[in-house]
């Protein structure tokens, strides 16, 4: 284990209902921030809040295209997280 302060900004990724929206929404693969926007219906700042959170945590990359920026969940990023809730959860039990 070690840095809370990284570790925590992949749970401040999955605390937010919009968040997890993206998340959901790219599930489906890399979808433009434009296409993010018409169906959250968010504003564009909103979503530019939301998009740093989730590529700070490493759970989603971004690629920029002319203005836009597409995006995708980062399969290294997603596993790590995974690994992450699992170690710091998991009990010792002493016999």
């Amino acid at each position: 284990m070690g840095n809370y302060e990284n570790e925590a900004k992949v749970f401040k990724a999955f605390c937010d209902e919009n968040r997890l929206q993206i998340l959901e929404m790219l599930r489906g693969g890399e979808k433009c921030g434009c296409k993010l926007l018409e169906e959250l219906k968010i504003s564009q700042s909103t979503l530019s809040h939301h998009m740093k959170i989730l590529c700070d945590s490493g759970i989603v990359s971004g690629r920029k295209v002319g203005k836009w920026t597409h995006y995708s969940i980062d399969r290294q990023g997603s596993e790590r997280a995974a690994v992450l809730l699992l170690e710091l959860t998991k009990t010792e039990h002493l016999e």
